[in-house]
């Protein structure tokens, strides 16, 4: 009969002397621990890293542990889901055996795979942003290119924006017309007027008040009234 227990302390006593400066217990019951691997240094000094967290089940290693990246740097999602797949079949091609080192081991080569393709994403990541920079300056310069759709949208929104203004300065204009009145529109409008000079002259009666020096002397003036070439503006001119 396997004695798991026993197997796996040996095999947790054999990962804590080849790693011990990444190496990390969390539990004793269920034993979990974390180990911390890095990949060698890229072109521009560029790492990828993964903490891997493992947990022993009962019957480990005739069944496979547990495992999750427990923190990573310079990964990306799909680096990670790549790191769990290959993580998957190391464990299905080693059961049976303990298999941490071979597990870790395997992870160490795949971020080594991974940090050259780091400088690879990042010239095209630069690349990609270049292009959308000149594709915005072109549309900057060019302006939007005229289709019938957007030539029929931009004339509705034209024509909806005339009638706003035409019905605006109607509306404003017949404001103004309500507050100046024409001579005429007053006497349509407010019929007393018709009737208020009459009105007037019968309340003053016979007190009608007339300045009669207006029309003195005009008896003393000699207006040849009858004569036919009669002209006044040459009487100014014989007292000349």
């Amino acid at each position: 009969m396997t004695d798991y227990a026993e197997e796996q302390r040996n095999e947790l006593e054999a990962i804590e002397s080849i790693y011990p400066d990444s190496f990390t217990v969390l539990s004793d019951e269920p034993i979990s621990f974390t180990i911390t691997v890095t990949s060698d240094e890229g072109e521009n000094d560029e790492i990828a890293e993964a903490t891997l967290k493992f947990t022993y089940v009962e019957k480990y290693p005739d069944e496979p542990p547990e495992w999750e990246i427990f923190s990573r740097e310079n990964l990306e999602d799909a680096d990670e889901e790549e790191i769990l797949t290959l993580l998957q079949q190391q464990a299905e091609e080693n059961l049976g055996m303990v298999m941490i080192f071979t597990l870790v081991t395997a992870v160490q080569e795949k971020l080594n795979e991974m940090v050259d393709q780091i400088k690879n994403r990042r010239e095209e990541e630069k690349v990609r942003q270049e292009r959308e920079a000149e594709e915005a300056e072109k549309v900057t310069f060019q302006g939007t290119v005229v289709n019938i759709e957007n030539f029929l949208a931009w004339k509705a929104r034209f024509e909806l924006e005339v009638d706003e203004i035409r019905q605006k300065r109607q509306k404003d204009e017949e404001q103004a017309g309500k507050l100046k009145l024409t001579g005429k529109q007053l006497f349509e409008t407010d019929h007393n007027l018709d009737t208020s000079d009459i009105q007037f002259l019968e309340e003053a009666g016979n007190n009608v008040e007339v300045d009669e020096s207006l029309f003195q002397d005009i008896e003393d003036l000699d207006l040849d009234e009858d004569d036919p070439d009669f002209d006044p503006l040459d009487m100014g001119s014989d007292e000349d």
